[in-house]
């Protein structure tokens, strides 16, 4: 048994022409963009600035934006590359399978499923705390057996109708979101105009606070494992900046889930970068001008953590602007959950279509062209999750899975590189090898900025996984047991 064995390009195109494993092709470029911006554009925006400017950064946590911008903007020039190389779903994992193995890339699936499903079920609780809200503003209270702790059935509802939603089929799904997403963006877009009206240029100074400034009352900074391990505070500063950026990251993850839909893109070659990259710049802009407009309205010592935009708005006497954040958040976040459900079915069938995982679930639905099972079995277990369980603690963990994916998909950038120099790519990553390492680098120095509590849940979901590989994919592999895979797997490796 070889645990480092690869599947080859070829094969993994090859997959995706099967008849009972054939995803249909739907998607172009601006499709993709707003995937990207669907999925990127969330609970981040509205709750991630108020909290990183009043503990960690002040108002340079617009520079935060711009740190985590430039390392996601590292990584998605490389996930650029293998999208156009290898437009088959799975993302990182696949990735990963035709670079460094077939258990780096169980790995990184069994880390994607936890990191998207976990989440989904996250901002769906996010959600129910927003609709709760809005529902509240309009004199309709929601009756406590339906919302509560340990019995959210709001946030597991939403995550049904939008799991129906997905099985329907790509098209549906991506106009689905088409929609959601202008109302969130014309939401943002009005923030930022009306909110240009009120900021007063004195909240921004210092930009930089002094190191070791106490935070906001009610703000409580949580140590990184960088700070556990006697490195200088993280709190304001230049360091503080730094430290920002790892929070606010979160606000950036879902870029990646673009990579997912590779195989049901009409033009992968040309389209995919386009759409990663786009996503990317028009969230980065949108986030670095919504901070700087809270900053300016609100001085960082007295924002409110929980709720910074629209307390933002009644500190200056505006408090109809609150209900139409809020309702610009629900519709924000209820694109953020149907694509990452979306991308955690996609990483799940192309698990379950290298037999991995059970082949059951890699089958395609004829009348749809979507993996149904694969989708219901991920729509069941988020919204079980987002119901049952507490997430408060548990929402970093999306942040270092998505961290830990970027690193592995710059190394696979260089590995593929020297492997395969003779392969077609329609997008190529610049400045090889200083790129890609820079990639990791900064995807790994922002993981260090973490809590340690954090790094200890994420060793024990992989050591969980490391052990469900060696008892079932390692011996049910298509690599294992297909004749025909294991000989062109062979040719593959042979030097060309």
């Amino acid at each position: 048994m070889n645990v480092w064995r690869t599947k080859s390009i070829e094969q993994s195109i090859r997959d995706t022409e099967e008849p009972e494993h054939q995803l249909r092709k739907r998607l172009g470029p601006i499709d993709l963009t707003v995937f990207g911006v669907g999925v990127v554009i969330g609970t981040g925006i509205f709750v991630l600035t108020g909290e990183a400017a009043a503990v960690k950064a002040g108002p340079a946590v617009a520079l935060s934006f711009v740190v985590a911008g430039i390392a996601c903007a590292l990584a998605a020039l490389c996930y650029a590359e293998f999208a156009s190389t290898v437009p088959v779903a799975g993302s990182a994992y696949t990735f990963s399978y035709a670079s460094l193995g077939e258990l780096i890339a169980w790995i990184i699936g069994w880390d994607l499923i936890l990191e998207l499903a976990l989440g989904a079920a996250t901002v769906a609780v996010g959600w129910s705390t927003y609709f709760a809200d809005v529902m509240g503003q309009l004199g309709i209270t929601v009756p406590d057996w339906a919302y509560g702790d340990g019995h959210n059935l709001v946030a597991a509802v939403i995550v049904l109708l939008l799991t129906g939603v997905i099985c329907f089929g790509i098209k549906v799904s991506s106009t689905v979101n088409l929609v959601m997403v202008v109302i969130k963006v014309a939401v943002v877009l009005l923030v930022i105009i009306a909110g240009a009206f009120f900021i007063d240029t004195a909240n921004w100074s210092p930009f930089i606070p002094p190191a070791g400034s106490p935070p906001a009352p009610g703000a409580e900074a949580t140590p990184s494992l960088l700070q556990d391990l006697g490195m200088p505070s993280g709190t304001f500063g230049v360091a503080g900046i730094f430290t920002a950026a790892a929070l606010v990251f979160f606000a950036f993850i879902g870029f990646d889930v673009v990579a997912t839909a590779a195989e049901e893109t009409r033009k992968p070659q040309r389209d995919m970068p386009i759409g990663i990259i786009a996503s990317l710049a028009i969230c980065t802009t949108l986030y670095v001008a919504v901070s700087l407009v809270v900053t300016g309205m609100v001085k960082y010592t007295d924002i409110k953590v929980d709720a910074p935009l629209a307390e933002a708005f009644r500190s200056v006497g505006q408090p109809a602007f609150a209900t139409i954040i809020s309702v610009g958040a629900l519709f924000g976040l209820t694109t953020v959950m149907m694509i990452l459900m979306l991308g955690q079915s996609r990483v799940f069938f192309a698990m379950s279509r290298d037999r991995l995982l059970p082949p059951v679930f890699s089958r395609v639905n004829q009348k749809t062209g979507t993996p149904v099972r694969t989708t219901l079995v991920t729509g069941t277990a988020v919204a079980l999750m987002a119901a049952l369980i507490p997430l408060s603690e548990l929402a970093e963990l999306v942040n270092i899975g998505t961290l830990f994916a970027f690193v592995l998909v710059a190394i696979g950038v260089l590995v593929l590189r020297r492997t395969r120099p003779d392969l077609p790519r329609a997008f190529r990553v610049p400045g090889v090898p200083v790129v890609p390492a820079l990639a990791a680098l900064a995807s790994f120095y922002l993981m260090l900025n973490l809590p340690a509590s954090t790094w200890v849940r994420f060793m024990v979901w992989m050591a969980v996984g490391i052990v469900v590989y060696f008892v079932y994919g390692a011996r049910r592999s298509r690599l294992q047991t297909d004749p025909n895979y294991i000989r062109e797997a062979e040719e593959a490796s042979r030097p060309r």
